[in-house]
């Protein structure tokens, strides 16, 4: 999907603030967000400047994708350029990146990262390498590029800058992405010229356009490949900034008195998990001490599970966060925080550095136990009253301890089928953004689907898995969890009607044909259990189902939270306030687990009639 296809003629014709104002406008319509003053400026200069190029090479009949949405991504490159090889008369397309840049630096010690002196240190990813990544990454996931017969390339524009100004970024072009300024300006159109021919692109765009998305492996299921071997996941933008500023720190490390703490912010999907499996499997290979550590047994469980199928040695490098309390200073090299968000709060403890052992808080004893101690969380998965994970508290401790803080925001998100839309729907939906709910339009890659009863509901989720995908049902905290019977089968505690089904097992004993809890979302037996907060957060599958309980129900103009309907105990006891703002935090987890499709319902007719005027699609009866 682009938001924006026209003729390289056209965009050269067109004014630069009517396409500047049309892109915004579908930006508000696609992805139901305002484009930002940056992007708007980015479109009017640099547009125009892209279309003069391409006219100049004579390619005015060369299709042009703006803003072209990546499959299975809310990642877009800023142009795809659309026709035929001028030699092998196959389809061609170049991906391009443009950057109103025009002064730029590598970051010292890397050869990836680059930082641009006007506005101070941040690391941003090397434009080649930003497009080299984008070129993959389509190939990877698009049907009709899964062969030999078309030619994929990019290039990145730095259109206001001369080589002298970028000499540090220059030579890390190859045959699959290169970058040209405004001094090598003719050498582009040359490129350009041997890359694409002048004929029109109408149709191979087309074929782009309506090629299936081809999803990538389940996150879990790739797992030991990342870390043993090394994997096949690419990764994309900021997911690589992360990465590369945490080899740089490790590098340093040794050679200085000062501690870096790499602090990776993202909402579901995002890729922080990724980057935790990659740093894991490039630091072991390179002989760097190195563990990963969450608070969610489940997901931990999962991995170790996962890995020791090909090293069992290597499934003790999968801890808990509170492991850490009487690790020595600076014992690792890195330790990766999973799930930072749910680090827990234990009272009485403190962050100050001179603290003694047992009384510094988890996020303390975290960052003392490791050279480069690296946090990955979202504070709206915040699930827990004794939660605490946030960027302050990590700042706060790292500072408090002299150690210097980089930020890494993931701003996009490859889960939810890449949609962006959808999350900000959902947001707004929960009140966990401002605005209120809207209605859901329907997007071509993730679907969001009403079902009348739970049966339904079960039904479609049970042919999507028949189909191939992988299904889950979920649910709120709403209904006991019985320990299994004495013969070991499982208690239908969860009763809707005439409808009846069990919660996943209880801990991580084995029933007849249920996997134990911690791998309920990942091994077979599970699409006939209902997930919950505890065995969903921090996994995905390609269909979601999830079921909004009692405990949250729209009356009037908003959500009321119910306590007497809750029976999580722990969550119980947090004061009104907060367990209405954990609870939508809960449901936003739940609701955010699917990679293609999520299907919803509420047990509440007011609120069931509230999400019939919001949401569209329908589970046929």
């Amino acid at each position: 999907m682009a938001l924006l296809r026209m003729s390289a003629r056209a965009l050269e014709h067109a004014d630069p603030s009517w396409l500047a104002e049309s892109l915004a406008e579908q930006c508000l319509s696609e992805l139901l967000r305002a484009a930002a003053s940056s992007e708007v400026q980015a479109w009017r200069k640099s547009l125009p400047a892209l279309a003069q190029v391409l006219c100049d090479a004579g390619l005015e009949e060369v299709q042009v994708l703006l803003e072209y949405k990546m499959p299975m991504s809310s990642l877009r490159a800023d142009a795809v350029l659309v026709g035929t090889h001028p030699e092998t008369g196959r389809p061609s397309y170049v991906l391009v990146e443009l950057k109103q840049w025009s002064e730029a630096r590598l970051v010292p010690g890397t050869n990836d990262l680059c930082w641009l002196p006007r506005f101070g240190y941040r690391a941003h990813l090397h434009p080649v390498a930003q497009v080299r990544r984008y070129c993959e990454y389509l190939q990877d996931f698009t049907a009709l590029l899964d062969n030999a017969d078309h030619h994929v390339t990019g290039v990145a524009y730095l259109h206001n800058a001369q080589d002298r100004d970028v000499t540090e970024l220059l030579g890390m072009g190859d045959e699959r992405a290169r970058l040209f300024t405004n001094s090598s300006r003719g050498q582009f159109i040359q490129h350009l010229q041997n890359q694409i021919s002048p004929l029109d692109g109408a149709l191979d765009a087309d074929a782009l356009l309506k090629s299936p998305a081809v999803p990538g492996q389940q996150l879990m299921r790739a797992a030991a490949a990342e870390i043993i071997d090394g994997g096949k996941f690419r990764l994309m933008d900021e997911q690589q900034v992360a990465v590369s500023l945490v080899k740089r720190a490790v590098t340093i490390s040794r050679q200085s008195d000062r501690k870096e703490v790499i602090v990776v912010t993202g909402g579901p999907g995002s890729g922080k998990s990724l980057i935790a499996l990659h740093l894991m499997g490039h630091l072991g290979r390179n002989s760097r001490s190195v563990v990963h550590a969450t608070g969610s047994k489940s997901f931990t469980t999962t991995l170790r599970h996962v890995v020791e199928q090909k090293n069992k040695r290597v499934a003790k490098l999968f801890r808990y966060f509170l492991d850490f309390g009487s690790a020595e200073k600076n014992a690792l090299d890195v330790i990766v925080c999973d799930e930072a968000h749910r680090i827990r709060h234990r009272p009485g403890t403190s962050n100050s550095p001179d603290a003694p052992r047992n009384r510094r808080s988890q996020v303390a004893e975290l960052i003392d136990a490791a050279r480069v101690p690296v946090f990955l969380l979202d504070e709206h998965q915040v699930v827990r009253p004794d939660e605490m994970g946030s960027v302050r508290e990590i700042d706060e401790v790292a500072q408090a301890r002299g150690c210097d803080v980089r930020h890494v925001d993931l701003n996009e998100q490859f889960r939810c089928g890449g949609s962006r839309a959808y999350e900000k729907w959902l947001l707004r939906l929960l009140d966990l953004e401002p605005g209120g709910p809207v209605c859901w339009k329907p997007e071509p890659n993730f679907d969001l689907l009403l079902a009348d009863t739970p049966q339904q509901l079960e039904t479609y989720l049970q042919a999507r898995q028949e189909s191939g995908f992988t299904a889950r049902m979920t649910a709120g905290f709403c209904w006991p969890w019985s320990d299994p019977r004495p013969d070991g089968t499982l208690v239908d505690d969860i009763v809707i009607g005439d409808w009846r089904r069990p919660w996943n097992v209880k801990g991580e004993r084995v029933v007849p044909g249920g996997p134990p809890s911690s791998l309920w979302a990942t091994e077979s037996g599970g699409i006939g259990q209902v997930g919950c907060i505890y065995t969903a957060q921090g996994f995905e599958y390609a269909w979601n189902g999830t079921i909004l309980g009692p405990d949250l129900v729209w009356r009037g103009n908003g959500w009321h939270a119910v306590k007497e309907e809750c029976e999580d105990k722990s969550l119980k006891s947090a004061p009104l306030g907060d367990f209405s703002r954990l609870l939508r935090n809960r449901y936003k987890v739940l609701l955010t687990r699917g990679l293609t499709g999520t299907v919803l319902l509420s047990t509440d007719p007011e609120t069931q009639a509230k999400l019939r005027t919001l949401i569209p699609g329908r589970v046929a009866p």
